[in-house]
Parts: C-alpha cells; sequence; structure tokens
C-alpha cells in the first residue's frame, strides 16, 4: 500500500532517508517541503493515533489541527478503505525512527494561509470510501479503487482549477502537469497514435516501457518503481479499469497501424541530409531507429509511436533530451552537456517532423529548454 501511493517518492529527500521528508516539490502556489513519517516521536509520526492518522488522510488534518496542504493528496485517499488505511498505517509505524526537523513550506500569499484550506476542503473535499459499482467486474472494480484511492493517479495526470482542486467530469485523467513534466491523459485523449490497450497499460505498468507508447521518464520513473512491489493481479487490474478509459483498436489494426508509423519513419524514408539529420544519426539512431539488422539488447522504443514526439507540447521531449533516463534494462544519457540551446532546439523540432508528421511543428521549444535548464 506504501509504494502504490509513493509514500517514499514524496517524503524522502535527494539522498536522504525514506519517509524522513524534506523533499522539496514545486506547485503553481509556491514550494512546499515534505514531512517526516516515521515513527519519530519528536519529529515524525510516533506520537499519532491511528485515529489522528486517518483523519490526516481523510481530512488534510495535521495532528494539532493545522490545514494540511493538497499536495498532499488527501482527497485521493480518503477514497481507501478502513482496512487499507490500518495496515498503512501499521507500516508506517514499524519502519525505523528518524529524526528530522520539518522545515517550513514556502507558498505565495495567500496561499500560505492555512486557515483558508478549510474553505478549499468544504468546495472540494467531499468524496469518501469507494464503494463498488455492481455493473462492473471486480477486477475492474479494485482498478478503479487502486487507480482513484491511495494510487491518486489524479493527483497527476487530472488539470487542476485556479484553486488547485482536481477538475471534474470530462477533465477526470485527461492530462495535467508534476515538476515541471506534463502528466499525459490516461483516456482517449491521450496524444499517442495508438489508443491505449490493457495489454500495452499492463506492460508500461508493469516494466515502464510500452512499445507502442515510449518510457516512463521524469517524476513518473521512482512511481514505477515503487509499483514493482504490487501483486501482478493488481497491476492487471489497474490495466483493466484504464483500458476501460480508451477506446483500443482491435490487434490486427493496432499492429497495421505500428508497421505503416515504422515504414513513414524508417531511415530509407528519411535519409539523413542535412546537419540535424546527420546529428541525430550520431545521437539517436543506433538505439531508437527501426529496422535495423541486429538490434540492440538495450535498444530504445521506436519514436513514431512516442507520445512525448506527439503532445501538444515539447516539454516532455525537452526533459528527456536534458535528463536522461532508463528504459528496460537500458538507459538513455543526458545530452544537457553535450548539446547546446540550439543544436537541442534543432533536434526536438527535427524528431517532432520526422516522427510526428501529422502534427504541426512545435513553438516555444527554446522557453521550453530555458525553463528546464533552470530548474536543472
Amino acid at each position: 500500500l506504501a509504494a502504490l501511493g509513493a509514500c517514499a517518492v514524496c517524503h524522502t529527500a535527494k539522498d536522504g532517508v525514506p519517509y524522513a521528508g524534506g523533499l522539496a516539490l514545486p506547485t503553481p502556489f509556491g514550494t512546499v517541503i515534505t514531512t517526516n513519517i516515521t515513527p519519530d516521536v519528536e519529529t515524525g509520526i510516533g506520537n499519532w493515533s491511528y485515529a489522528a492518522f486517518e483523519r490526516a488522510m481523510r481530512a488534510g488534518l495535521h495532528r494539532d489541527g493545522r490545514q494540511l496542504y493538497p499536495a498532499f493528496p488527501y482527497p485521493s485517499f480518503a477514497r481507501a478503505s478502513e482496512a487499507d488505511l490500518q495496515a498503512l498505517y501499521a507500516f508506517l509505524m514499524s519502519q525505523p525512527a528518524v529524526r528530522r526537523e520539518n522545515e517550513p513550506s514556502k507558498l505565495t500569499f495567500p496561499f500560505n494561509l492555512r486557515p483558508l484550506m478549510a474553505g478549499w476542503n468544504l468546495l472540494f473535499n467531499r468524496g469518501g470510501e469507494l464503494k463498488p459499482d455492481p455493473a462492473r467486474s471486480a477486477e475492474w472494480n479494485r482498478g478503479r479503487y487502486l487507480v482513484d484511492g491511495l494510487g491518486h493517479c489524479g493527483a497527476c495526470h487530472t488539470p487542476r482549477n485556479a484553486l488547485g482542486a482536481e477538475k471534474a467530469g470530462s477533465a477526470y485523467l485527461a492530462g495535467g502537469e508534476a515538476e515541471g513534466w506534463e502528466a499525459p491523459a490516461l483516456t482517449k485523449l491521450s496524444a499517442g497514435p495508438i489508443p491505449w490497450s490493457e495489454a500495452q497499460l499492463y506492460a508500461y505498468l508493469k516494466t515502464g516501457t510500452s512499445q507502442q507508447h515510449g518510457t516512463a521518464a521524469g517524476p513518473m520513473a521512482p512511481v514505477i518503481a515503487e509499483l514493482k512491489e504490487l501483486p501482478d493481479a493488481d497491476i492487471r487490474a489497474m490495466a483493466t479499469y484504464l483500458a476501460s478509459l480508451n477506446e483500443p483498436l482491435p490487434a490486427a489494426e493496432a499492429e497495421a497501424l505500428v508497421a505503416r508509423i515504422e515504414q513513414q519513419t524508417a531511415r530509407a524514408a528519411n535519409p539523413a541530409t542535412s546537419p540535424i539529420g546527420r546529428l541525430y544519426e550520431g545521437a539517436c539512431a543506433a538505439c531508437h531507429e527501426t529496422g535495423r539488422a541486429a538490434p540492440l539488447v538495450n535498444a530504445g522504443p521506436a519514436l513514431g509511436m512516442s507520445s512525448k514526439l506527439h503532445a501538444q507540447m515539447p516539454t516532455n521531449l525537452v526533459n528527456m533530451l536534458l535528463e536522461g533516463g532508463q528504459h528496460g534494462i537500458g538507459s538513455m544519457p543526458s545530452f544537457a552537456t553535450v548539446l547546446d540551446d540550439r543544436q537541442l532546439a534543432e533536434l526536438a523540432a527535427y524528431l517532432r517532423r520526422r516522427f510526428a508528421p501529422e502534427q504541426p511543428a512545435w513553438s516555444g521549444i527554446e522557453d521550453a529548454i530555458a525553463r528546464a535548464r533552470k530548474s536543472n
């Protein structure tokens, strides 16, 4: 349950002790510093009763009565069952106690006034424990419970309103933002050229890689690492539920579309006749080019299917070029110190033009690079 909720991901500072807090989370309203949730009596939650813990998880209230900020996604956690919250409490209380003083968050006025959160909760935290839909299968209901509850997928993948609350209705899981990355839509609004299928969702959640969509990167990479702790049945249930929000193509139609995209974007159809094309050949083609006679064991995903290249904005591609990342047993290097801003912008434009030819050219690539450089 702690892995599903990615508790350690947010409550562990860089190179810090797990669950001891101290991670700075950027938000549109300022920076939230995550707290110590080890059972240390003085600086953690060691003197919290279960009732106090449950109140924080469901109502967003600290043991001392202070309002918590919804960067801690208690509106999602409120949907968890009593048994699961009790188990999570027992797990956290069994961890090593670490003394680490909590640092104050730095939010802009008036969002730094915690009492205002009482009004926010009246407006936006009305959910309770999630009940099964009798018209759906047990696996579907389990998947929805995991996605909407402790999994809190909507915290990143649902857009938020001006007050920082998740939008409802058709905006559900329609794409959001997390730590300078775009969290793509998990519904039929996905930008990828091939709709998500249950099999591809399962592969992505299980391994962090989908051959028809790309690889997990940025804030999603550590989430995938945590999901490895889940039983396989839970991963399959999440895939079943999320697939129901999409409109998958029949297998034969999807395979034909993959073949057409690979043919359209292959080397033979796109000879490297320009300087930026030759830069791509040297920096990217060895791992990503389709149709190689002897593919690399740790080859990267085919770029023609990448949701990063089909997205409306270049944000995630730019972040990936600068930060690099893992894909399966392989890794992509960072080009932050290898390519200058002009080369990065030209490469991003080339990749978009070649591997998403049906999409319009990106604007604002230079601005995306500047923002990413600043945040790194």
